[in-house]
């Protein structure tokens, strides 16, 4: 984390061919390379962030029961052949590929028909009810346009939660414990008080509601009518005086916003399971379906919402939770090195994470590329401070700066 030997450089202009604010900003603070329209590599700090945005995922999975296990990219096209999910006409965005023995295979965009699959050898009895599985995976999705930087990519991580449910009560139980996590999940990522459970439409999955979870934000792609006092919103290709009255809202107290869906849950019924042969048998011995449920959390997705969201003219400003470290060093003059290299080594040794620009640079080059990059906190290490013993704590969320003693730096950071 010492920037003199980081390969990746902060750059003052972003490819012409990247209209996306989320996008450019990244790419600018050197989080990624854009190797294609919609496909973009992680770099050594954006790959930091992807993991801090993956592990909060995961633990608010684990802890309403959720396996993780990890998919194959690879699909056999006889799987989705029995869902009917196979011809373009179907599901039109489809990346698909031959093996040299002129076998077909998808490549995956979504993994309900894999995961009942691998589920058939183990799920026999109603004992063996109810199981939730999740994956945090690559997906490929052959989007007709690409656009919106990390909003809507052709290549993109996300995580997908499958639930196996005996009856419909106990899908409803643990659906409702699943949005519960979700909008924890947006609370930890730092956009919880903007986000919203949003009804939306089942599709052919269901007659009953889907649910989004919509992210105030004026780039956002869809129209949402939100309740502030209630905290739900209903989505605009729903929004009708039957869907108001079955959700219990009045149109007076609907606001209508721009959002961005980071997260999507809704009920799948017993469409994948029946198709696949997933059946379970109860106390009395008589063979029944599995109701099934599916929950999706846009990962990358995310990171460009939050990028794009919580931005400034200087650049990013990350969430504490999930930037790529918390503090970053800037330090000024050659007497300052020592004590620098003192202060970084002490931080990192407490488990504070820490980027230290000890490049020999221009002060304003650094405090530039610190704004830029949106890490936290900026700690100055000058010459001119050491002679009063002090150092400048700066946050990069409200710009407030204050002059501290060590021993306060330490206790402002714990």
């Amino acid at each position: 984390m010492r920037l003199s030997q980081n390969f990746t450089k902060t750059s003052k202009t972003a490819p012409a061919d990247e209209i996306a604010r989320n996008a450019q900003l990244l790419i600018r603070a050197g989080y990624i390379h854009k190797m294609m329209a919609g496909v973009y590599a992680y770099l050594p700090l954006g790959l930091r962030v992807i993991e801090n945005i993956r592990q909060i995922v995961r633990e608010e999975m684990n802890a309403v029961g959720g396996q993780e296990v990890q998919m194959t990219a690879l699909q056999p096209r006889e799987l989705w052949e029995k869902t009917d999910r196979w011809d373009d006409n179907k599901v039109d965005n489809w990346f698909k590929t031959t093996l040299k023995n002129g076998t077909e295979l998808g490549v995956g965009l979504s993994h309900e028909e894999p995961i009942v699959d691998s589920l058939i050898p183990f799920v026999n009895s109603y004992k063996d009810l109810p199981v939730s599985v999740y994956q945090i995976q690559t997906k490929f999705r052959n989007e007709l346009r690409a656009k919106s930087g990390l909003l809507r990519g052709r290549e993109f991580m996300m995580k997908d939660l499958y639930s196996f449910a005996r009856t419909q009560e106990e899908h409803t139980k643990l659906y409702e414990e699943l949005a519960a996590a979700y909008l924890r999940v947006y609370d930890r990522l730092g956009i919880g008080a903007d986000t919203y459970r949003t009804a939306a439409d089942g599709g052919y999955f269901t007659d009953k509601f889907s649910d989004e979870f919509q992210t105030l934000t004026e780039v956002g792609e869809d129209t949402i009518y939100v309740d502030e006092q209630k905290r739900f919103a209903v989505n605009k290709e729903v929004m009708n005086d039957e869907t108001l009255q079955k959700l219990g809202l009045s149109r007076d107290a609907l606001v209508e916003k721009r959002a961005v869906e980071v997260g999507n849950i809704f009920p799948l019924e017993s469409k994948y399971s029946d198709a696949l042969g997933l059946y379970y048998v109860d106390e009395n011995g008589e063979r029944q379906s599995v109701i099934m449920g599916c929950y999706g959390i846009g990962i990358s997705r995310v990171m460009g919402v939050i990028a794009e969201k919580f931005a400034d003219d200087k650049g990013l400003v990350w969430p504490e939770n999930i930037a790529p470290a918390k503090v970053y060093i800037v330090q000024i003059g050659e007497a300052a090195r020592v004590v620098a290299d003192e202060l970084y080594a002490e931080l990192m040794a407490k488990g504070i994470e820490t980027i230290y620009d000890d490049r020999d640079e221009r002060p304003g080059a650094k405090f530039a590329d610190a704004e830029l990059m949106g890490i936290p906190y900026r700690v100055t290490v000058s010459d001119r401070l050491l002679a009063q013993q002090q150092f400048e704590f700066t946050s990069r969320k409200t710009g407030e700066t204050e002059l501290l003693t060590h021993d306060a730096l330490l206790a402002k950071l714990n």
